[in-house]
């Protein structure tokens, strides 16, 4: 029997409840109903992997490169001694890599963040209140008159965009007006941008604890490597945290949390006839499980433990891929006991999910198709469950290194330089050949005028045995051209053209010799600033097609499993790949010059120091709410620090310059006359301290000399 039939809103859709498949009667009999969703999968299974063969073959070029390995189809000639493969391919793929990834965590948090719109609605962007302002308990007291506050001042608007942050403000409900406050006493409370942060912190809290970010550098390398990087989730799980009481006693928590994790793309099959996951009806994933991995599916919701039986007795199915030879460096067959499960999003046909006996809420039995989750294996439904998710979405993200606007799957690093690997190569075996031919030296033996019967072979001291002919004439030996210099030469040229097809210069990585202005500091920050271009679009790449639809279904994740009512606002999920290109230092050095820009007074109701001190901090790698007060605490603090400056005892003012008659000069500060000698300004005839001719105290007669000293300017 089915499930029974749940009451439902009439606004309800096909996501808000997962309706899993019934577990009872007969499995054989029952999974005979349920042949014709099978069947389904199995054909969108066929049709996506016989889409994806062009692709599968781009990818295997791509790993041999990688590794350095010749394809089997690769024949070499007699003559053709040198088997070299320079894996400057891998060296590219490992530079790009290395680039996203820098720009990917170049901050402390994960490049998702969350926003208040500018114009939010639902929740209002701010209130504020003046603690100053006249109400209607003050006027009361004073006059003796009951006063009832103005309509501009209670607005009703206010409670409704407020929201439940309504009790945060309860105390001064009647001084609320909507916006920031217009005097230096006013607080200000912003419960949208509260919203945002408090939002940001859960979702970072959980990226975290699921390892996203550990995920995100494997599908950024095979972004990289392939041209395409697969994420799935966010997905509930129920995840066990331990616990233990007083007593000593194991009490786990079980939690419901967002699982996220990276897919292989050779296990991804999305349907071939999408361009992007935006389009797509419906996805695939190939599992290979062991019987041990099989059977814990039964802990997991919605799965049936018959079913799973029943396939493990009709033993392992797993068939390999023909490129799973060629990923696998060793031939032993390890697939004995594995069993190849596939998991399937997408539409079904309403009639063929009610013919696998799920029942369908009244609401949605009108539509063609409903959104659903299957797992098969052996023939077996292991779990069919309607989408759970709030609305329907399916769980997977896949980004583009390099887009192909005619293809689901991108374009990497290492397809872009297929043709110059080839080059490359090809110059390097043939400078190796040739360096080997031209290093030995090549004999010419003429057998009449030997002793028949001798061993040909060369080596120091061999001794040859002659029987007729003139001496020297019996032997002769010549040596090859070398040409080797050509061939590097040509290499070297293959791997400039390497450089402009994958946009990764060599000098950005270490190799290759930088001539021009590349010589200077300058000039190599310069170079290094427009490589950093190349990848700019790569990163945007990621910003629109993983980081802004995770941040986006992770956001919606919470408001359907994880709701709380502080969650409430119209906020907005800002993907920060692209932020992080400019250097946190050069963001820093750009906002302390703004704020000396608008120092002026003048320009300070303009600016919003407070937005300028967060962004400041967090380009700093600071926890801006850990060190920074919001606008209430920010005000209290501001009147603390002027009443105690109200309080403290004014500082006498300093003393005239040079001082009190008598005092020590600031050159002679001991006063003995032993102060160091600085220049000054000479004091006129007459003036007091003159000494020169003409001036002084005697008539204009110079100054009498102390005993035993000559007068200034006698001759010796």
């Amino acid at each position: 029997m089915a499930l029974m039939e749940k009451p439902l809103p009439d606004d309800v859709t096909d996501s808000d409840i997962a309706v899993p498949l019934a577990e009872d009667g007969d499995v054989e009999e029952e999974n005979q109903s349920y042949s014709g969703a099978v069947s389904f999968i199995k054909s969108q299974y066929r049709r996506s992997k016989d889409a994806r063969l062009a692709d599968e073959e781009r990818w295997l070029d791509a790993y041999r490169n990688y590794r350095g390995i010749y394809s089997s189809a690769v024949q070499f000639t007699e003559t053709e001694k040198s088997k070299a493969f320079i894996k400057v391919t891998k060296t590219k793929v490992l530079a790009a890599y290395a680039q996203v990834v820098d720009v990917l965590f170049a901050g402390s948090k994960f490049p998702i963040g969350i926003e208040s719109r500018q114009f939010p609605n639902n929740v209002a962007d701010a209130v504020s209140f003046d603690p100053n302002a006249l109400t209607s308990e003050i006027v009361k007291d004073k006059t003796g008159v009951d006063y009832t506050p103005k309509a501009s001042i209670v607005r009703p608007d206010i409670a409704r965009d407020l929201g439940l942050f309504k009790e945060d403000l309860k105390e001064v409900e009647d001084q609320l007006e909507l916006g920031v406050g217009k005097t230096p006493e006013s607080i200000t409370f912003e419960p949208a941008k509260r919203a945002a942060q408090k939002m940001e912190k859960l979702m970072h809290d959980q990226l975290d604890e699921t390892d996203a970010p550990k995920h995100l550098r494997s599908i950024a390398f095979e972004c990289c490597l392939f041209g395409t990087g697969v994420f799935k989730g966010p997905f509930a799980q129920d995840k066990e945290y331990p616990r233990w009481d007083e007593d000593g006693n194991y009490t786990p928590l079980f939690e419901t949390v967002p699982k996220m994790e990276y897919v292989s793309i050779w296990d991804f099959y999305p349907d071939p006839d999408a361009r992007n996951m935006g389009e797509a009806e419906f996805t695939i994933q190939r599992h290979r499980l062991n019987r041990t991995q099989l059977r814990t599916l039964k802990k997991r919701p919605h799965f049936r433990e018959e079913s799973i039986e029943l396939a493990l007795e009709y033993g392992s199915d797993y068939t390999r891929e023909y490129w799973e030879d060629a990923l696998e460096d060793d031939s032993v067959n390890s697939d004995m006991d594995r069993y190849e499960v596939l998991e399937y999003w997408g539409i079904l046909d309403t009639e063929l999910a009610q013919e696998a006996d799920i029942e369908i809420p009244k609401e949605l039995r009108k539509k063609d198709e409903v959104q659903v989750n299957i797992w098969v294996c052996n023939g077996q439904i292991l779990r069919l469950v309607l989408n759970p998710f709030t609305p329907s979405r399916i769980p997977y993200l896949a980004v583009p290194y390099e887009l192909n606007p005619y293809s689901f799957f991108g374009i990497g690093v290492a397809e872009n330089m297929t043709d110059t690997q080839l080059l490359m190569n090809g110059f390097m075996r043939m400078a190796v050949d040739n360096a080997a031919l031209s290093g030995n030296l090549i004999f010419e033996v003429d057998e009449t005028n030997l002793v028949p019967g001798q061993d040909m072979s060369i080596y120091p001291g061999k001794v040859f045995r002659r029987q007729s002919g003139a001496p020297g004439q019996a032997i002769f030996s010549t040596s090859a051209k070398n040409t080797s210099q050509e061939n590097l030469f040509l290499f070297d040229k293959a791997r400039q053209l390497a450089d402009e097809a994958t946009g990764i210069p060599s000098y950005t990585h270490g190799s290759g010799a930088v001539g021009g202005a590349g010589r200077t500091a300058s000039g190599m920050s310069m170079l290094m600033g427009a490589a950093a271009q190349n990848i700019k679009a790569v990163v945007r790449n990621i910003d629109d097609y993983l980081l802004a639809p995770l941040g986006r279904s992770l956001f919606r994740f919470n408001m359907q499993f994880n709701f709380d009512k502080e969650f409430i606002g119209d906020l907005e999920v800002k993907a920060r790949g692209t932020e992080s290109l400019m250097r946190n230092e050069v963001r820093s050095q750009r906002l302390l010059q703004f704020m000396q820009m608008t120092a002026n007074p003048s320009m300070a109701p303009f600016v919003k120091y407070d937005y300028i001190l967060r962004e400041l901090a967090s380009s700093m790698d600071l926890d801006e709410d850990k060190i920074l007060n919001d606008p209430r605490e920010a005000a209290i603090q501001q009147k603390m620090m002027a009443e105690i400056q109200a309080l403290m005892p004014e500082q006498p003012a300093p003393p005239p310059e040079g001082g009190p008659p008598g005092a020590p000069s600031p050159q002679d500060p001991t006063g003995n006359g032993n102060g160091n000698i600085v220049p000054g300004t000479a004091p006129e005839p007459g003036a007091p301290g003159f000494t020169g001719a003409g001036g002084g105290d005697n008539g204009g007669q110079p100054a009498a000399a102390p005993q035993g000293v000559a007068p200034q300017g006698a001759v010796q």
